[in-house]
């Protein structure tokens, strides 16, 4: 280099303006990956942002029943936490339990769960019409019973001969195969206590949980394919059979005795 080119000023105009082309490179690189950034795909994405997004509102709302007021001109103090606490309590004791809009959010073993358990005893009987069990059964109907059957299978078995220690066999059971509203009842209420299944006497330690929350198609194909699965053969169950069970969402767990006796 020519020792006349040697000055310190052209070398710190160099290595500036490198510098801020790299500047400028690291920003573009930042904008391309927000305007790509993809938006929530999945439910626990979608349930992060909301939750994020609550905490953000709770945090807001703390800090402003904590900032600080004037008392006075020129006089600022911040407000006691315990005059906070008063005025949520307050807040709290006026508001009014949420409204149960659906059964399914009925707490088991809860006054409003005993409610409609003794209510049920009260009801008139419900009648349905079960469906030809020569009739055949829709493909589409069996798919998605199957899909809806993973959940299922955790207790009962891919093969539907159960799992010692956990539930019985669908394969071959006469309450699976029996009155159509058996399986219907026990899938929206559970089933609790000894019952019999192919001749073995079965009084498991956890009880099988209602499945309340799918819905009447959902509970309708996944029940139909049980009864038409595993060698089984029986009637289709249609949703209209199980939404006129659906009252009965809520009330305790049931038994054996409460179900109607297999053909």
């Amino acid at each position: 280099m020519d020792p006349s080119q040697d000055n310190p000023i052209v070398r710190f105009k160099a290595f500036f303006w490198a510098l801020a082309v790299f500047a400028l490179f690291g920003i573009a690189l930042g904008v391309i990956a927000l305007l790509n950034r993809k938006a929530p795909s999945t439910l626990e994405d979608v349930a992060a942002v909301a939750r994020y997004e609550n905490i953000v509102a709770v945090k807001s709302e703390q800090a402003a029943l904590l900032s600080y007021k004037e008392v006075e001109p020129g006089k600022t103090v911040q407000v006691k936490p315990a005059d906070v606490f008063a005025v949520l309590g307050k807040t709290l004791a006026a508001s009014k339990s949420a409204a149960v809009e659906k059964p399914e959010q009925v707490i088991p073993e809860s006054p409003t769960a005993k409610a409609l358990a003794e209510t049920a005893k009260n009801a008139a009987p419900v009648e349905i019409v079960e469906t030809d069990a020569n009739a055949p059964i829709d493909p589409a109907v069996m798919e998605k019973g199957k899909a809806e059957y993973m959940l299922c299978q955790a207790c009962h078995g891919a093969d539907g001969n159960g799992v010692p220690g956990l539930a019985p066999p669908l394969a071959g059971s006469e309450w699976v195969l029996g009155p159509v509203e058996n399986p219907i009842r026990i899938a929206l209420r559970g089933l609790t206590g000894p019952i019999k299944v192919k001749g073995v006497d079965y009084n498991l330690p956890a009880p099988m949980m209602a499945v309340a929350h799918l819905s009447d198609e959902q509970l309708a194909a996944v029940l139909t394919y049980a009864r038409n699965s595993f060698g089984n053969k029986a009637s289709a169950v249609t949703p209209d059979q199980v939404k006129a069970f659906r009252g009965e969402v809520g009330a305790p767990a049931l038994q054996a005795a409460d179900l109607k006796a297999p053909n």
